[in-house]
């Protein structure tokens, strides 16, 4: 785990320069809980790191006009702890209260964790059921896509973390008849893996009684963080409780495709858990969109 220099830049502008300088020979660090065990390992090497958990521009949680922008360099303690996400946005603060042991989440940063691109990384399934987008930096300026469109296949994103820097994230916040939650399946440890994750985002008719409007994500089912779209689609208009809910929970699981693993289970067994994680955060979604 050698490199030759670590800079701490005063500014973005700063920081994109360095990276460029270093012309691939650079990457970006903040909370370091992804990155540094990948350099003890040896599976990345760097000739310099450019820690940005310092820059202005990568802090805050911040809400106006119905927006949501949240700083890449937030850790997943602050985003937990958060009154205003836990009342908006509460399947996002969820997923970061889930994160790994309490000194990763006061480390590890909401960037890093979707840079790194895991299917089931425990605030990208929350950000997805969001409808997410993500501000980028480069030399050329700042872009906005998609978190949805970022990812490439795990441990694979289309961010170049050695000439890119990820700034913020960005979405609508949830209120009226609108709620969101997330739930997580895994062994009885503090720092296991995920077996399933699955976020809800419930969007509500004035009175309550019909799904207006969902999102439904899941993750590790596919080679990226996953929208069960035919279900959502088979749930708009349709009553929020009954017999409606239980065939869409179904097709959902029919939509994912879970792979057996010897850390997380078989096939067969993940999908059947698909309909129960999703059903339990799609109901605390609804309850919450009633509230």
């Amino acid at each position: 785990m050698k490199w030759e220099k670590y800079l701490v830049p005063a500014s973005l502008d700063e920081a994109l320069k360095t990276l460029a300088e270093y012309e691939g020979q650079a990457r970006v660090i903040a909370g370091g809980t992804d990155l540094v065990p990948q350099l003890k390992k040896k599976e990345r090497t760097v000739k310099c790191l450019v820690d940005v958990s310092r820059l202005a521009e990568l802090k805050g949680i911040h809400h106006q006009d119905g927006l949501m922008r949240i700083g890449a360099g937030v850790t997943h303690q602050q985003i937990a702890a958060s009154p205003l996400l836990r009342q908006t946005a509460a399947a996002l603060a969820e997923g970061a209260a889930a994160v790994g042991s309490p000194q990763i989440r006061y480390m590890g940063t909401i960037g890093g964790n979707i840079v790194n691109a895991q299917p089931a990384a425990d605030t990208a399934i929350p950000l997805l059921a969001l409808d997410a987008e993500v501000e980028i930096a480069s030399k050329e300026g700042v872009r906005r896509q998609p978190l949805e469109d970022l990812y490439v296949r795990p441990g694979v994103s289309k961010v170049d973390a050695s000439a890119e820097i990820v700034v913020a994230f960005r979405f609508q916040t949830l209120h009226g008849k609108r709620g969101s939650a997330f739930a997580r399946l895994a062994k009885r440890r503090s720092l296991s893996l995920p077996i399933l994750n699955a976020a809800a985002v419930a969007i509500l008719s004035k009175d309550g009684a019909l799904f207006e409007d969902l999102r439904l994500a899941l993750g590790p089912v596919a080679l990226t963080p996953f929208r069960a779209r035919k279900a959502e689609e088979a749930l708009r208009g349709q009553p929020v409780d009954g017999e409606s809910v239980v065939e869409a929970l179904v097709i959902a699981s029919e939509e994912a495709q879970p792979r057996t693993n010897p850390l997380r289970g078989s096939a067969e067994y993940r999908r059947e858990m698909v309909k129960v994680l999703l059903g339990r955060a799609l109901e605390r979604a609804v309850a919450a969109a009633k509230a």
